[in-house]
């Protein structure tokens, strides 16, 4: 078994006959984990869109509501760490979330740099609507809530390793 690499990327191949045919099978779109990856996405948001209307929430406003769901009165920051998101993407999808009366901002007592996000009663209540989804979407995919658990872990993994190489 010999390594081959192309385009910084190192694959394992067995035979001569797997170098000559690996050039072709490379750049193939379905052979494209970054396309796996984004299109399972785009398809995942097109679920969750009506499910969330009811709720009257966008996907990344639910992603928000989630993160303060686990724990509330958090900062910016914070919710930025726990989303991938940076503070410009952040902070107009927390101004909608709390003119539609789901969270509070306000800045910190400690410290005046930071803004702490914290749910209303309002976020709190809204918490019972949403319980049901995660089964929706279970559904939807055609897999149990295990299988999705099984799923969620291995793609945790692989962000893990992949953002230690960013």
């Amino acid at each position: 078994m010999e390594t081959h690499i192309e385009n910084d990327i190192s694959y394992k191949v067995d035979t001569e006959k797997d170098v000559k045919h690996l050039g072709s099978e490379t750049l193939l779109l379905d052979n494209q984990l970054c396309f796996a990856l984004y299109s399972a996405s785009l398809t995942m948001t097109k679920i969750y869109k009506p499910l969330l209307q009811s709720l009257g929430v966008t996907y990344p406003q639910y992603l928000v509501m989630l993160t303060l769901w686990e724990r509330d009165e958090i900062t910016v920051s914070e919710v930025g760490e726990r989303l991938y998101l940076d503070s410009g993407t952040l902070t107009p999808l927390l101004k909608r979330l709390e003119l539609s009366g789901l969270v509070r901002r306000q800045r910190s007592v400690k410290d005046e740099r930071q803004v702490i996000v914290s749910l209303t009663d309002q976020g709190n209540a809204l918490r019972q609507d949403a319980r049901l989804i995660p089964q929706q979407v279970s559904c939807s995919a055609q897999c149990s809530l295990d299988e999705l658990r099984a799923l969620t872990g291995q793609l945790q993994r692989l962000r893990a390793a992949m953002a230690s190489n960013v």
